[in-house]
């Protein structure tokens, strides 16, 4: 189970009791603001894509949304979402629980500049209610992020 390999990945920094397990639901943005009691866009979602190079994770603010044209300026390819039954195989973590963390060996991870108006975030630990609250260092350290990047739009 991925929460497991998120607890062990944070247990080896002594940050495992800082891993959120509420009752309700965090799979989406809204049932993760509504379970930590959080604005949605502070929820640190992580999306899944496949690029020719492998996939990847880009972690933005709840409220921010996919700019494609922006991605392929980036990636210099179309946005391409990973397909809901390959998530957990390609990255190591089922949807609803998709995190920068313990993810599959080869998957790489950027932030968004969304994120970068908050103090603190809140991205999923490796289940469907599960979340760490994390300061942005500690979001860029833990994630192990190639890079920040902008590809997402509707947010400022």
């Amino acid at each position: 189970m991925s929460i497991e390999k998120v607890k062990t990945y944070f247990g080896a920094f002594g940050m495992e009791d800082r891993i959120l397990e509420p009752e309700a639901s965090s799979a989406t943005v809204e049932e993760a603001a509504n379970a930590l009691g959080c604005e949605p866009a502070r929820i640190a979602k992580t999306m899944s894509f496949l690029t020719g190079n492998g996939p990847i994770l880009i972690v933005m603010a709840g409220d921010a949304r996919t700019d494609n044209k922006k991605f392929k300026d980036e990636f210099h390819e179309k946005a391409r979402m990973i397909p809901w039954d390959q998530v957990e195989e390609l990255t190591g973590h089922a949807p609803g629980g998709v995190c920068p963390f313990a993810a599959n060996s080869g998957v790489a991870v950027y932030l968004d500049e969304s994120l970068k108006r908050f103090t603190t975030v809140f991205p999923a630990a490796g289940s469907g209610n599960s979340a760490i609250e994390l300061t942005l260092p500690e979001l860029e350290k833990h994630s192990l992020s190639k890079k920040w990047i902008c590809i997402s739009k509707d947010w400022n």
